[in-house]
């Protein structure tokens, strides 16, 4: 239940560096190798953390013996080929949000995992939050009814990576990122959302992408910027569920509402939180203290630290001290939803989850 998990990092740029920092606070955890191409920030960080065996050819690190798993923090049409070759090594894979560039290569990770018996986790930070949980807690006790129409919501003002003054130019590259405000923002959401649907089927998807608002024209010129701002879709999901979504980079409005999901009882707001249903003919609109329901969790139902960050989860997970969460069926799900707007808004028209599934074509870049 203790045992020291071994863990291998390929990618140790901001993402990476981010996940390093995380690892390096959780008790039995030892991070083994580091493997980046670039060389020189790859001896920086592994000097930062400690870390003696570094790589610049993550092949070599998959043939230790003593690594149990491998987080996969590199660009998203790189995710496919790491993630397969290190289940091929026989290794259980962490792996960055997006799943993949595409569906079918998102569908192969999966199913790789599966096929191997090997554990898959996909960075899903917002099922970790204490709204998140907390409305779980609430759908279980049966208090929505039934659930019938959720929505997800993600609002930037102007924070398109580069061109608004963060972030490298790769972020805002079809060939590297596969999409873009979809794929960088709106997968958290629309995997805290179907979390919260307990992850029905997409049967039917409709959608439009824009790249409208004004940005510096140097900025535009050398990042080669081509993926999408603001994109929204209206999916049917099994169970006669609706849900609409709508994530922007770059939008002129001061915000969006909330994510939410109503039932036939009772509807949850995710931020702020608040609980709303009926007593009869009285109308009640609830707030939570969340800071006390994270306390107990932790204090009365001993949870500890399996559910602190998607990091703690999944090394908890590793050491069989809780069932992992589904964060890979999710994601694949997300991905299902992501392609089937693009591919609507390419169309013109609403398209089957099938259709999605015949049209998607791999992205991944081998590495």
């Amino acid at each position: 239940m203790t045992e020291k998990v071994r863990l291998g990092i390929i990618g140790v740029g901001q993402i990476g560096k981010h996940h390093l920092e995380n690892y390096s606070k959780i008790e039995n955890v030892e991070l083994v190798a580091i493997d980046d191409i670039d060389e020189a920030e790859l001896n920086r960080v592994g000097d930062l953390y400690g870390i003696t065996h570094r790589y610049t050819n993550f092949q070599k690190m998959l043939e230790r013996d003593d690594i149990q798993a491998i987080d996969v923090c590199l660009h998203n049409n790189l995710h496919m080929s790491a993630t397969v070759a290190a289940m091929n090594a026989g290794k259980h894979v962490y792996c960055e949000k997006p799943m993949a560039g595409s569906y079918i290569d998102a569908e192969t990770m999966y199913n790789t995992a599966q096929e191997l018996g090997l554990k898959l986790s996909i960075q899903s930070f917002l099922l970790f939050e204490a709204e998140t949980r907390a409305a779980k807690y609430i759908i279980d006790r049966g208090l929505l009814g039934e659930r019938y129409h959720a929505r997800s919501y993600g609002f930037r003002r102007r924070g398109r990576p580069y061109v608004d003054g963060y972030g490298k130019s790769d972020f805002v590259q079809k060939d590297i990122a596969a999409g873009g405000a979809l794929y960088d923002m709106g997968v958290y959401h629309i995997i805290q959302i179907l979390y919260l649907l307990d992850n029905p089927k997409p049967l039917r998807i409709s959608g439009k992408i824009y790249q409208e608002t004004d940005m510096d024209p140097r900025r535009r010129e050398i990042s080669g910027y081509n993926v999408e701002e603001l994109g929204m879709g209206f999916v049917r999901l099994d169970g006669d569920i609706i849900l609409d979504i709508i994530e922007s980079w770059a939008i002129q409005l001061d915000s969006f509402p909330s994510s939410y999901v109503v039932g036939s009882k009772g509807g949850i707001r995710l931020n702020p939180f608040g609980f709303f249903h009926s007593l009869g003919d009285l109308s009640l609109n609830s707030a939570a203290n969340l800071d006390e329901f994270n306390f107990r969790m932790h204090n009365v139902h001993e949870q500890g630290d399996i559910y602190d960050s998607p990091q703690h989860h999944w090394v908890a997970a590793l050491q069989g001290r809780v069932d992992l969460l589904p964060s890979a069926e999710l994601a694949l799900n997300a991905m299902l939803i992501s392609e089937g707007i693009y591919l609507s808004s390419q169309l013109g028209r609403e398209v089957t989850a099938e259709e999605v599934r015949e049209k998607s074509q791999s992205t991944a870049i081998e590495v």
